[in-house]
């Protein structure tokens, strides 16, 4: 078993203590009515937007994401969340320097001996779910689920639909496609986007994401056979019968949309294996993007 399979698989446990251990983080997460700004590159950016949408969707107050490299230091907030597996990588600290002594800042981190310690005000540690491998899977849906149960949006049902997501087979003949489509709507967007970033990492597959209602506008005359279209959360009326019609296999996300992104980093590592590839070792990647000066 790769390292990725072994993390990935312990991802139930994972959500379950971050559930528990909310509460005791509540002072330095983002309080309802903060404006606040979520940040983070590669993966953390794509829980990162999907956080911002979970959090203002209920509710709790006008939030952004950005890619850390991308923060707009015109605009004035509350609170920044700085969601960062390694604490070494140099977008986010550069970022987290910059904003010292002018807006307050969170780091939600696996490692908190890193230089993050001192370049946020404060820490939220997740050092159970942090990985051997370059491909993120736990600390990122463990950090999405922190910031879900802080939101007092997250159902008990997730980390039974996370134990179906690693144990239900993949559907027939999914692994075999050779291109696949990732659809989500409003906090799903960033699921859909990171789902399609472990296809391209781990198994260095044609993988895109889209918000759903824009997947008519252009992207689905790309759709046929061969190629797979995965909607997490409910898909807009009539839009499994299109796909249907292209001759394309339409997967329509049944479980909690955090657990339908583990039935896919489960197909990520299937179509790796498919192509002799090891996941462990991706392509031109490593675990913590530290550039020198």
């Amino acid at each position: 078993m790769t390292h990725v399979e072994d993390e990935l698989n312990s991802q139930p446990e994972c959500w379950t203590r971050a559930a528990a251990q909310a509460a005791g983080y509540a002072e330095v997460l983002p309080a309802p009515g903060e404006r606040v700004a979520i940040v983070g590159c590669g993966t953390s950016y794509f829980m990162a937007r999907a956080a911002a949408a979970l959090r203002e969707g209920v509710g709790q107050g006008e939030t952004d994401a950005f890619a850390a490299s991308e923060f707009p230091h015109g605009r004035a907030y509350d609170r920044v969340v700085a969601l960062t597996r390694s604490g070494t990588t140099t977008e986010v600290l550069d970022l987290l320097g910059r904003l010292k002594g002018r807006t307050r800042t969170t780091a939600i981190t696996a490692d908190p001996d890193t230089p993050v310690r001192t370049a946020a005000d404060d820490l939220a540690v997740l050092d159970f779910a942090d990985e051997r491998s370059v491909v993120q899977t736990r600390f990122a849906t463990t950090a999405l689920t922190l910031l879900r149960a802080h939101f007092g949006r997250h159902p008990a049902s997730a980390v039974d639909d996370a134990r179906t997501a690693l144990t239900e087979p993949l559907p027939e003949g999914l692994v075999d496609c050779a291109q696949f489509t990732f659809l989500g709507r409003g906090w799903t967007v960033g699921l859909a986007d990171e789902a399609g970033l472990k296809m391209r990492e781990a198994a260095l597959a044609w993988a895109e994401a889209y918000p759903a209602m824009e997947y008519r506008h252009g992207p689905i005359s790309v759709t046929t056979s061969g190629t797979a279209t995965w909607m997490f959360g409910e898909a807009p009326r009539g839009l499994a019968e299109q796909v249907h019609s292209t001759g394309g296999l339409w997967i329509e996300g049944r479980l909690d949309p955090l657990a339908e992104l583990v039935r896919a980093q489960r197909l990520a590592i299937a179509v790796a294996a498919t192509r002799g590839l090891d996941p462990d070792h991706p392509r031109h990647l490593t675990r913590s993007v530290i550039l020198t000066p």
